[in-house]
């Protein structure tokens, strides 16, 4: 549950939540504020640019909803939701307005409270982390940035040429991050996917070292194979380890959850939205632009689409029963499984960014979490959640030294 506990959802919530969707649906008219018997569903994609709210109603809006939880990945505490910036360089799911506008939005992030940014190198590539560090500057002390290497990426072209979790290498993308994160420190580094072809042992001392030399103060591991995960532990410990996580896809709850428990290690959820699906504003008719990435996603088919919209169903069901949204309700479950557990919704747009944070608001009792859990896990999920070649990439064991 909640770290800043929880409680059954009384008038006290109520009011808040009314008070939040009132005050978001004058600025965002891509909020899916749900009211009435049940929500209509949307025949397009979630959208991915613009800040999506008139400058005039922006401070009545931000002034409604401000994040104030906190919880520990390991030792380092970060807001309840933190925010990812994946999208950002615009080359994702679509083109964003303009890269001031991404900038603008991370600093009114830290103005709600949030307090964790997730970038990697490999975003845009490097745009992301270029964005990131202009926005954080002014506030660096003030917040946790995490960051990303592993894939062997041309400093001049940006291609990149399969993945490079050699030692030398690992030293020469965290001096690039650092430069372009306009910090002498990384907070959170990961390392974004297992090569297959260093041991993780090397990896360890590696950032072991980083550590010592005060470039890096966390580390963590992305979609890594359970055996890797104790070999990097047992030589620095993990403070996260970062997963594909949502009611959309659940693959971790079967062993890689109950490892982290075990060692003492966070988790944070990437895709906590299921790249869009799980906020209702996908149907079986979406179609995606040529230069959306989720185009390529077997989850994203017709026939998929079509046959996991019983998900839709329940988490609107539930956001009328909750007084909230579906995007909302899927945080809020995420954030109930385990006081460890932090979910960094990407977006870029205003009126996301505040529906996100305010699942916070969004409370279960016992009961109820118990009932939603029961009945996610009786829906089947339709399609492989990433295209072969990158599905391929996760769970990989690294080799032993």
């Amino acid at each position: 549950m909640y770290e800043q506990g929880s409680t059954p959802n009384g008038d006290s919530t109520d009011r808040g939540r009314r008070g939040f969707l009132g005050a978001a649906a004058l600025a965002a008219t891509s909020l899916m504020a749900v009211t009435g018997a049940a929500a209509a569903p949307a025949h397009a994609a979630r959208p991915a640019s613009g800040t999506g709210a008139p400058a005039r109603h922006r401070s009545q809006v931000t002034a409604a909803i401000t994040q104030t939880g906190h919880r520990r990945l390991g030792r380092l505490k970060v807001s309840s939701i933190g925010l990812g910036t994946q999208t950002m360089p615009g080359n994702l799911y679509g083109p964003v307005t303009s890269r001031k506008d991404m900038v603008a939005l991370i600093r009114t992030a830290v103005g709600q409270g949030v307090t964790f940014f997730d970038t990697a190198e490999a975003y845009g590539p490097f745009e992301s982390e270029r964005i990131v560090g202009d926005a954080l500057r002014p506030v660096r002390d003030d917040v946790v940035i995490a960051s990303k290497f592993g894939w062997d990426i041309d400093p001049d072209t940006g291609a990149r040429n399969g993945l490079n979790s050699r030692p030398d290498h690992i030293r020469r993308a965290v001096d690039g991050m650092l430069r372009r994160l306009r910090t002498d420190h990384i907070d959170l580094l990961y390392q974004h996917r297992v090569d297959p072809t260093v041991p993780i042992e090397d990896v360890a001392d590696t950032v072991k070292d980083l550590i010592a030399q005060g470039k890096v103060l966390h580390w963590g591991l992305s979609e890594p194979g359970l055996q890797t995960i104790r070999r990097a532990h047992a030589i620095q410990p993990l403070t996260a380890i970062q997963n594909e996580y949502s009611t959309l896809w659940r693959g971790p709850e079967e062993q890689v959850l109950p490892l982290c428990e075990e060692l003492g290690i966070g988790f944070v959820c990437w895709a906590p939205l299921g790249m869009g699906f799980t906020t209702g504003t996908m149907s079986p008719y979406t179609r995606f632009a040529e230069d959306d990435r989720r185009t390529a996603f077997p989850r994203n088919s017709r026939d998929n689409l079509a046959a996991n919209m019983p998900l839709v169903q329940l988490l609107q069901d539930w956001a009328v029963r909750k007084g909230a949204t579906p995007a909302q309700i899927d945080l809020a479950w995420l954030l109930a499984q385990k006081p460890w557990i932090v979910p960094i919704p990407s977006t870029t747009r205003l009126s996301h960014l505040l529906e996100n944070i305010g699942a916070e608001e969004v409370r279960f009792s016992p009961d109820e979490l118990q009932e939603l859990n029961a009945a996610v896990a009786r829906i089947t999920i339709h399609g492989d959640r990433l295209p072969p070649e990158a599905l391929a990439m996760t769970g990989v064991e690294a080799p032993t030294r």
